[in-house]
């Protein structure tokens, strides 16, 4: 699973959606010709990259290339069951990425196109957000 190896403060406020923002960086495919692009916010955690990642390399048969373009860095604290209010915030649990609309989440290449456009679908209902399939037009 992806988690950071180092991080410059351990935990972070939780920050606030902006419900009307889109994203600005990584909104175009850089790599491959096929990509699955986000269509609404969420914070997507490891595990859910990882599911994705596997639905899509087993469905390729690991044929072609796959890119992850996002990566988890935001940490997020739990506290445990059963604890009275006081105490302090709890101990980091997991790491997320927030997504905003427009982010291309997974990228891939050296593939037909019917088998890439089947792979992502199928990775995109492992993810937390609506996402949709682009391609590069050559």
């Amino acid at each position: 699973m992806l988690v950071p190896k180092k991080v410059k403060h351990r935990k972070w406020m939780k920050g606030r959606a902006r419900w009307s923002k889109t994203e600005s960086r990584g909104t175009s495919l850089a790599f491959g010709s096929f990509g699955l692009k986000s269509e609404s916010m969420a914070w997507v955690n490891s595990r859910q990259i990882e599911a994705a990642r596997r639905t899509i390399s087993n469905f390729i048969k690991r044929e072609g290339k796959v890119w992850i373009r996002i990566f988890p860095d935001k940490p997020i604290t739990k506290r445990p069951p059963e604890l009275t209010m006081g105490g302090g915030k709890g101990s980091v649990d997991h790491y997320v990425f927030a997504v905003k609309p427009g982010r291309v989440l997974f990228e891939m290449d050296g593939v037909k196109p019917e088998i890439a456009k089947a792979a992502l679908r199928l990775a995109g209902f492992k993810l937390p957000c609506r996402t949709r399939i682009i391609e590069n037009k050559k």
